[in-house]
């Protein structure tokens, strides 16, 4: 295979341009193409992965699937915070409301081979690699999008409804949908050489 002819001024634009953009930002009823979506997905499969376990999942949620995401995560909620004594009806509203408000969302999760002997951390950074991927491909598309680790993320009775063993790891959510305006959020992060230290010798 011939070596890519990379844009690297484009690269640096999308990489430096990816922003998190949150519910209150998305626009409602306007749902993202599938095959967008596909195309995101399948960036995704194209990060890093030691030994090509690939230990990325998938789960979208889409139309109606978002009504049905959206009451599991909700009822799992007030079952869980009734039996503690800590439910709220205005985060059980929540729950059931706010992901109606995307066009998708899609389960991260991260699967153990463990037949590749691997730390997790590494499985856990190439999931992460991946939603990096994920990122970049949405904003590409100039659509609004966000992970988020809310919800279920780390309630384990929320693991089989995933369809996810005890050693594997729910890790959040990504939210997609088309932004409600223009304006694209600004970015702040300190300067790399504030965070680098170079050995020369």
């Amino acid at each position: 295979m011939q070596r890519p002819d990379f844009n690297i001024s484009e690269v640096n634009k999308i990489i430096r341009g990816r922003r998190s953009q949150f519910i209150a930002q998305f626009k409602e009823n306007d749902p993202v193409d599938d095959s967008i979506i596909e195309e995101i997905l399948e960036n995704a499969t194209w990060a890093p992965t030691h030994k090509l376990t690939e230990p990325w999942s998938f789960t979208v949620f889409t139309g109606e699937g978002l009504k049905k995401f959206a009451d599991f995560q909700a009822d799992l909620y007030k079952e869980r915070a009734t039996k503690n004594g800590n439910f709220i009806e205005a985060t059980y509203e929540k729950f059931k409301e706010s992901p109606l408000k995307a066009s998708h969302i899609i389960a991260i999760k991260m699967k153990r081979d463990l037949k590749a002997n691997l730390p997790v951390m590494e499985e856990i950074a190439a999931v992460a690699m991946a939603v990096q991927n994920m990122y970049l491909t949405a904003v590409a598309h100039g659509l609004a999008a966000y992970w988020g680790t809310g919800g279920p993320t780390f309630w384990p009775e929320a693991k089989p409804w995933f369809g996810l063993a005890e050693e594997d790891m729910l890790m959040g959510f990504f939210y997609v949908a088309k932004p409600s305006t223009d304006n694209w959020p600004a970015g702040k992060r300190k300067p790399f050489a504030e965070k680098t230290e170079w050995v020369r010798e």
